[in-house]
């Protein structure tokens, strides 16, 4: 069974950067696609990015396309998101997801595993 774990949450100032990680276990993730999605209050879970395990290909959401990266550590069955120029509307708490196919889809219900969430404010 898939388990994600997510870190690296916290309150920041605008402007400012944060490191996500999330700790994948339970098989290995060869042909998985791994994603990040936020949800901010009142609002539905949206999707941020995501990469593909085996090869490292990678798509954003546009509003955070050269604020956010997404990457991956192999040997560490872990995923990463660097959050760089943070802003307000960035405020939200934020899943690792995966899913069993090399596809990059960006719904939540094509993703099988989550995490619990990390909260991420950023206040300006």
């Amino acid at each position: 069974q898939v388990q994600l774990v997510e870190s690296g949450g916290g309150s920041v100032q605008a402007g400012g950067s944060l490191r996500l990680s999330c700790a994948a276990s339970g098989r290995t993730f060869n042909g998985y696609a791994m994603a990040w999605f936020r949800q901010a209050p009142g609002k539905e879970r949206e999707f941020v990015a995501a990469i593909r395990w085996t090869g490292g290909s990678t798509y954003y959401e546009d509003s955070v396309k050269g604020r956010f990266t997404i990457s991956r550590d192999i040997a560490k069955n872990t995923v990463y998101l660097q959050m760089n120029s943070l802003k307000p509307e960035d405020t939200a708490v934020y899943y690792c997801a995966a899913r069993p196919s090399v596809a990059i889809v960006t719904r939540t219900y094509q993703y099988d595993s989550w995490g619990q969430g990390t909260q991420v404010t950023v206040s300006s």
